[in-house]
């Protein structure tokens, strides 16, 4: 009998989960569910973390040191962050025009609005704090954070993946200005250790249908508790917010990244969402772009038919700064909680907001709720009360899994767009699935 495709078994996970969750706060199983199946799901999530870190700077090294020369390097990242930048950019507008148009913000009344500030008091106030942090240092500091005190320090800390990119980059490029003979030695170690760590990836998937099962059933549990209808309740006050974020964050999916992969790309609608949906789909249940990586480059090479040299640069820079879904929720969520304070922001401080978010997302970390912090910053640059952050808060988790679907699927489209036009861009077998 054949085995279903892994990306089938994936979602069948992700529905039994759900299932389970709303059956066990039901039933009274929800501490059996936190203790006995959530853990699993924790369990998976530090496997892709723990091979994240190995993955991008094994890729890197082994990709830059292939480009042959460093004005090829120069041309494909050049590329790669205008590319990037340009998606960014076309995702925060994309969020202000449709929570202008919309207003979902004044559905709010005041006493819901009370409510929630009460209840998530604590959380803003940690929030607050953190984004203070980021925001007092100087304009340089980010360039600064990019640059390792000390390389192993880095590599022990999935938060510091900027500093293992730089590394990853300063060692390939230096492996392609050595003599050749001296080179192929280190190019060979490289590639031997690359290969091992994709094998390592294909034994981490073969579990990811009982790593999603466990990590949606974990969280349905938490956010419902012992009232089934809490969730539901919850989710329809806040119903028109999520509606509108998710309407930018389908715009982005199913008509902005495809047209570009079809135009730029020279492939078929269909062919592009075969090809990347069992990253997709992980990286729903993940919410962490870093931790979806190592599927999101298997699925570009082997279902896209996108050259390694391409991938091991473009989709572990794209894990890094690209985040597309995130800005765009910046966007409507900073406008949304204005509207709910009944704050007009005119067209100067919705421009700040499209710089705010862009810049944010790029120091934004791929794990879940990194966006939250930096829309702490973006909300402050426009004036709009912190504290407001705390009406969005209650279905943050669920948007977060949207959006890093659309952060996954830029990266793999802008490395589609890349390739195209570096001429690396091959017909993928049709036998190949992840």
């Amino acid at each position: 009998m054949k085995r279903l495709a892994l990306h089938w078994r994936i979602l069948i996970g992700m529905a039994l989960g759900v299932l389970w969750g709303i059956a066990a706060s039901s039933l009274g199983l929800i501490e059996f569910t936190l203790d006995w199946i959530k853990p699993f799901g924790t369990i998976f999530i530090n496997l892709l973390k723990l091979i994240a870190v190995p993955l991008v700077l094994v890729s890197l090294i082994t990709g830059v040191s292939s480009l042959s020369d460093i004005s090829k390097l120069s041309r494909i990242g050049s590329k790669t962050i205008g590319i990037y930048l340009m998606t960014t950019v076309v995702a925060v507008v994309m969020g202000l025009v449709l929570v202008n148009l919309t207003e979902p913000g004044k559905a709010f009344s005041p006493e819901k609005r009370e409510e929630f500030r009460e209840e998530f008091a604590s959380t803003t106030t940690q929030k607050s704090t953190d984004a203070a942090a980021v925001e007092g240092q100087g304009p340089l500091q980010p360039l600064v954070d990019i640059v390792p005190a000390n390389i192993f320090g880095s590599l022990t800390n999935n938060g510091a993946m900027l500093q293992v990119i730089f590394f990853a980059l300063l060692f390939g490029i230096a492996l392609i200005t050595i003599p050749p003979d001296k080179a192929a030695p280190v190019n060979d170690f490289f590639e031997g250790v690359n290969l091992v760590i994709l094998k390592i990836v294909d034994f981490i998937m073969q579990t990811a249908p009982y790593g999603v099962f466990a990590l949606l059933a974990g969280l349905v549990v938490e956010f419902a508790g012992e009232d089934p209808n809490a969730a539901l309740e919850l989710l329809l006050v806040l119903g028109y917010y999520c509606l509108v974020v998710i309407a930018g964050l389908a715009i982005m999916i199913f008509v902005v990244y495809p047209a570009l992969a079809v135009l730029v790309g020279k492939t078929t609608y269909k062919k592009f969402f075969e090809g990347i949906f069992p990253a997709q789909m992980l990286a729903f249940s993940t919410s962490s772009s870093a931790a979806t990586l190592p599927v999101t480059m298997e699925c570009a090479e082997k279902n896209l038919g996108i050259n390694r040299e391409i991938t091991s640069f473009v989709l572990p820079l794209g894990a890094t700064i690209n985040m597309d879904g995130t800005s765009l929720y910046q966007a409507v969520a900073a406008v949304f909680i204005a509207q709910a304070y009944g704050i007009e922001l005119d067209i100067m401080a919705q421009i700040g907001i499209v710089m705010t978010a862009t810049l944010a997302s790029i120091g934004a970390a791929a794990v879940p709720g990194a966006g939250t912090v930096m829309l702490v910053i973006v909300l402050q640059q426009a004036g709009i009360p912190v504290e407001g952050i705390a009406l969005i808060l209650a279905p943050d988790r669920i948007l977060d899994m949207i959006r890093t679907t659309v952060n996954v699927t830029g990266d793999a489209t802008v490395s589609m767009m890349v390739a195209r036009t570096e001429d690396q861009l091959q017909p993928p077998k049709e036998t190949a699935r992840v």
